[in-house]
C-alpha cells in the first residue's frame, strides 16, 4: 500500500491561505495522485522512487501551471509524469552503466505479505474480494510487461481518462500512434487476462 497521501492537501491549503493558486488545483491534484502513483510504482517497481516521481510533478505543475486552465490540468500532469518515468530510466540506465559491477538493489515488498492481502472470510463479499485481489494482481503483472508506449497509452486513455489528442501531446507523438499502441496493449491484456476477467 503508497503510503498517504498528503502534498495535495498541503498544497491547497497554502493556496487558500495564499491565494496565489485556485482551490482546485489542490482538488485537482487529491484525485489525481493515486493513479499517478499507480502508474509510476508499475514503471519502476519501486514505492519511494514512485512517490518522489509523482511528488515532484505535482510541484511542477503547482509552480509552473497553476494559472493554465484546469482543463490543461490533466494532459500537463500526464505529461510531467511521463517524463519524470522516462528520466528516472535514464538515470537507471546510466547508474547500470556506471556501477555495473554493483550488485541490483533488492525490492522491498511495499504490498505487505500473501496472508495480508488474503480477503477476511467473514467479509459477506470474500470470495469477490479475492477474485477482484487476484484480477488486480494479474492486471498489474500484465502491465508491467508491456512496452513503455502501449503501457503509457493505456494508462493515459484507460485510466486517466484523456482523449486522443490530449494522450498523443502527453506522450509527445502522434494521434495515430496513440490508437496503434493501445490497440496493441488491450490486445495484450485481454489475451493475458482471459482466466481473470469474464
Amino acid at each position: 500500500m503508497p503510503p498517504p497521501y498528503t502534498l495535495a492537501t498541503s498544497m491547497a491549503d497554502t493556496a487558500e491561505h495564499s491565494g496565489s493558486a485556485p482551490l482546485s488545483l489542490g482538488a485537482f491534484l487529491a484525485s489525481s495522485e493515486k493513479r499517478a502513483y499507480r502508474r509510476a510504482l508499475l514503471a519502476t517497481r519501486h514505492a519511494d522512487d514512485a512517490l518522489d516521481i509523482v511528488q515532484d510533478a505535482m510541484m511542477q505543475l503547482a509552480h509552473r501551471y497553476a494559472q493554465r486552465p484546469s482543463s490543461e490540468w490533466p494532459m500537463l500532469f500526464a505529461r510531467i509524469v511521463t517524463n519524470g518515468i522516462r528520466d528516472w530510466h535514464r538515470r537507471q540506465t546510466l547508474r547500470r552503466k556506471l556501477f555495473f559491477w554493483l550488485p541490483a538493489e533488492s525490492e522491498d515488498d511495499d504490498h505487505g505479505s500473501a496472508v495480508e492481502q488474503v480477503a477476511d472470510p467473514r467479509a459477506r463479499e470474500g470470495l469477490q474480494q479475492l477474485a477482484n485481489g487476484q484480477l488486480l494482481q494479474q492486471l498489474q503483472a500484465s502491465l508491467a510487461q508491456l512496452p513503455a508506449r502501449q503501457r503509457e497509452a493505456f494508462e493515459l486513455r484507460i485510466w486517466e481518462g484523456l482523449d486522443v489528442r490530449d494522450t498523443a501531446s502527453a506522450m509527445a507523438c502522434s494521434e495515430g500512434s496513440v490508437k496503434t499502441h493501445l490497440s496493441r496493449a488491450l490486445h495484450r491484456l485481454r489475451a493475458d487476462l482471459q482466466g481473470y476477467w469474464p
